[in-house]
């Protein structure tokens, strides 16, 4: 007998994967958890039904929440990623030496616990003597410290549950007042095509706050509709400024110095919604 996960995205559409083993199913104090072993993508974390990460694509989105902030702040010295238990995005900050602290704050620490054990490739540097992780309510941790952070991460799940507060407009204004002078934030905004209204929405709260507002894109395969979009918001520095030859070398498999201003090039529907 064969065991598939299916997850589905819409009603009336979602996505499926053959499981070889299940090694996690519980339901913890804020969601239902599963870690379960696929053929096609290895390892996958599932929230509530829906697909966090998987240790084949991982990294495209890992490295595009991360890199394209850092590169465009000039001295990211204090970093606070919201959500991400899973540990992939502080990964990715700990290559950028000019980092001198990253705080991980996720509410769920059952996240944590499953992701050290089941994806070391992914939590490897939660142990990291420049990480501080915080099992607690993000939304209440960035309210708490204002003026605190350079670059602001916000991993979430998509708006249910626990996360549906860290896509409110109180939510990017508590960002902002946590931010220094010339802090960046960025969120992961979901997909256009079946999101199109969230995007729109979060679009238009985070531009009447920040600035500078730019929405970019990654293909991430296991994500509903395999398009993702990301949001970020400047006080000062904008990524679309960022030199090419200034992007500093460090290992990557998705992002590039090539692809980084390539990423805010979208397509016109999805340039239509945010217009």
């Amino acid at each position: 007998m064969e065991l598939w996960y299916t997850e589905k995205q819409t009603d009336s559409f979602g996505i499926t994967a053959k499981v070889t083993e299940t090694y996690v199913r519980e339901q913890t104090d804020f969601q239902d958890l599963s870690m379960i072993e696929t053929e096609e993508w290895g390892t996958m974390l599932t929230l509530d039904g829906m697909v966090m990460t998987t240790v084949k694509d991982e990294f495209v989105y890992h490295e595009m929440v991360a890199h394209p902030a850092l590169v465009t702040h000039p001295n990211p010295e204090y970093v606070l990623v919201v959500g991400g238990g899973d540990g992939g995005v502080i990964r990715e900050i700990m290559k950028h030496p000019k980092v001198k602290k990253a705080v991980l704050v996720d509410i769920d620490g059952k996240v944590i616990e499953y992701s050290k054990k089941y994806l070391p490739t992914i939590a490897g540097e939660l142990d990291n003597p420049r990480v501080e992780v915080i099992v607690n309510d993000g939304y209440m941790h960035i309210h708490d410290h204002k003026n605190t952070y350079d670059v602001i991460m916000v991993d979430s799940t998509e708006p249910v549950g626990p996360a549906v507060e860290l896509f409110s407009k109180g939510f990017y204004q508590g960002i902002f007042d946590a931010l220094k002078e010339d802090g960046i934030f960025v969120a992961q905004t979901d997909n256009p095509w079946f999101k199109a209204d969230l995007i729109q929405t979060v679009n238009r709260d985070v531009k009447e706050i920040f600035p500078i507002v730019r929405v970019y894109s990654a293909n991430i395969p296991t994500y509903p509709s395999g398009l993702w979009t990301f949001t970020m918001g400047s006080k000062k520095h904008d990524p679309l400024q960022v030199e090419e030859s200034a992007i500093p070398e460090f290992p990557t498999k998705y992002y590039t110095p090539r692809l980084h201003k390539a990423a805010f090039v979208l397509p016109k529907f999805v340039e239509d919604l945010i217009k």
